[in-house]
């Protein structure tokens, strides 16, 4: 009895949150433990989600959304050693790509560096310059914090660096900031969020419609926002976290972070 109680959440957790590995679990299932008074560690966990087939097995899939050969001006960048510290300090973006039955599509995302919230997004099937612009417009019709600019830091795909993006972003106060080389880790809060979307929400597969994949992704960025829990965030949500503005210590993706 107390197996299939664990089961039946495993599996609720797994419906919102599919790719949701095993350590995370256990922090979600703590309060269900609890109130059925169920001992488990996290160890038995493991070995119980093992003979039942559900681990997560991770894989890669690569598609290339940058164009960055192009003559427009390319900003320096602005956090390579910047001491993050509170929300709405950063904003990164980012373009992935969505695969439909329909066509080729893609995601434009707006992301709070330090709480690794998502500010803003928008889905086209093409990738032209008023996708980013309305991602961004979202973002800034969400901040909560009267800051006098934003830094705004990004690849740099031609979508970031055409003047009628700079001129919108100049417009709304932003600092802008590119990668200066093809180093992931150069843009990795952006690179991060694109691989859970995918891989954690099932926005990799190849999905039946542009209408299909637009719900998905806004169910998938609120239960990302609200429900996610990052080990970079000290298992919160990003939302706790953006909320708190400078409570949390910030941790960088960057490969040789400490």
């Amino acid at each position: 009895m107390e197996r299939e109680i664990i089961l039946n959440e495993v599996k609720r957790i797994r419906k919102l949150m599919s790719q949701t590995g095993t350590r995370k679990l256990y922090e979600h299932l703590k309060p269900c433990l609890l109130e059925n008074r169920i001992k488990m560690g996290r160890d038995a966990l493991f070995d119980f989600l093992r003979y039942r087939g559900l681990l997560i097995r991770k894989t890669k899939r690569y598609h290339i959304t940058t164009d960055s050969k192009h003559y427009f001006y390319t900003s320096p960048n602005l956090i390579k050693d910047l001491e993050i510290t509170h929300s709405e300090q950063v904003f990164v973006c980012d373009i992935t790509y969505i695969k439909t039955d329909e066509c080729h599509a893609y995601l434009a995302l707006v992301t709070d560096a330090y709480s690794k919230k998502i500010m803003g997004w928008s889905f086209e099937n093409n990738m032209k310059v008023s996708m980013v612009k309305e991602a961004l417009s979202m973002a800034l019709k969400n901040t909560i914090y009267q800051h006098e600019s934003i830094i705004h830091h990004s690849d740099r795909g031609i979508q970031y660096c055409c003047p009628d993006y700079t001129d919108f972003t100049a417009m709304n106060n932003f600092k802008m900031s590119t990668t200066q080389k093809y180093d992931p880790y150069e843009n990795a809060v952006a690179e991060r969020i694109n691989g859970i979307l995918k891989y954690e929400f099932g926005l990799r597969r190849t999905l039946p419609s542009v209408a299909i994949a637009r719900l998905m992704i806004k169910e998938a960025v609120g239960v990302y926002n609200s429900k996610r829990l990052h080990w970079s965030l000290d298992l919160q949500t990003p939302d706790q976290v953006h909320g708190n503005y400078n409570k949390q210590k910030y941790k960088s993706y960057k490969k040789n972070a400490a």
